[in-house]
């Protein structure tokens, strides 16, 4: 999507453009004030969309990366929960997808979506933590080999290499250059999407629908072949893993094989599906509150 006046906030704290269905701005359980910011990283081309409380905190800030389609969107909800109980929450927008710059996404990897995440990371306050949802999670891992972070929280996140059997050559030959919703399942009617993911509205599929962009096919197929994480880089560092018992993308069995390899806090959530854990209403509400909870039993 190109930066436009219409399409980018302007000058900080501009008003979003894009709402939620069904939810007045300001109702997200009360809280502290927000301000709205942004992060633009020019020289790759990258938008960062800022929730901060109103005045400064001790706590840690949060840096959110959004999985396959994705896009700071994905996100709303958390900043919101989140900037009102006083952490700044800052999520990113990978190249190629929503408010970051134009890219050929075809030409996009996943290691140059770990170099994206890097760039960001330079840009906020010293040993974040990172939150990632489904293939955001395996970069949030992958960053964290070599960067100084506070915590991490996986989404349902992929298996890395170490837990991969070997895959199938044919399974990396479905994968195209460049996949849309569909490849995903969610081309169609909203009513029938909504009936595999029940914790759903009709509103927020239809806005998952909408909001989709275009993907990387190398950047799947680097994740189906297996991403190699050194937990030993992690030991030191706090973990909730959270998987989703309605998860089709990476089903719940998956994420608790993370949560043990790592030796992290994990969290299954039975009647969640897997965008339900990040937008769903009143599910959404539900993980951010174990989000929470992890975040403050760790003093972050």
């Amino acid at each position: 999507m190109p930066e436009t006046p219409s399409n980018r906030p302007q000058n900080g704290e501009s008003e979003h453009p894009l709402r939620l269905p069904g939810r007045p701005e300001g109702e997200n359980g009360g809280g502290r004030p927000v301000r709205k910011d942004e992060i633009v990283v020019d020289e790759r081309g990258l938008y960062i969309e800022s929730w901060l409380p109103e005045r400064r905190s001790r706590r840690r800030p949060l840096y959110l990366l959004h999985g396959e389609l994705g896009g700071s969107w994905l996100w709303e909800r958390y900043l919101g929960y989140f900037a009102r109980r006083g952490w700044e929450a800052h999520a990113l927008n990978l190249r190629g997808h929503f408010w970051a710059d134009v890219a050929d996404v075809a030409s996009l990897t996943f290691d140059s979506y770990v170099a994206d995440v890097r760039a960001g990371l330079a840009r906020l306050a010293p040993r974040p933590v990172m939150i990632g949802h489904g293939l955001g999670a395996l970069l949030a891992l992958k960053v964290a080999e070599t960067a100084d972070s506070s915590g991490l929280v996986l989404i349902s996140p992929p298996l890395p290499r170490e837990l991969r059997p070997p895959v199938e050559p044919h399974r990396l030959r479905e994968v195209p250059d460049v996949f849309r919703r569909d490849f995903l399942g969610w081309a169609g009617l909203p009513e029938r999407i909504r009936r595999a993911n029940p914790d759903l509205a009709t509103e927020d599929v239809m806005r998952v629908q909408h909001l989709m962009g275009l993907e990387s096919g190398a950047a799947r197929r680097a994740m189906l072949a297996g991403i190699s994480i050194d937990r030993q880089a992690l030991a030191e560092v706090p973990i909730l893993v959270v998987g989703a018992g309605l998860d089709r993308i990476f089903p719940e069995p998956a994420s608790e094989r993370v949560a043990e390899w790592l030796g992290a806090e994990y969290q299954p959530f039975g009647a969640h599906s897997h965008y339900g854990l990040v937008l769903g209403e009143p599910s959404h509400r539900q993980v951010a509150d174990v989000i929470r909870a992890f975040l403050e039993a760790h003093r972050l």
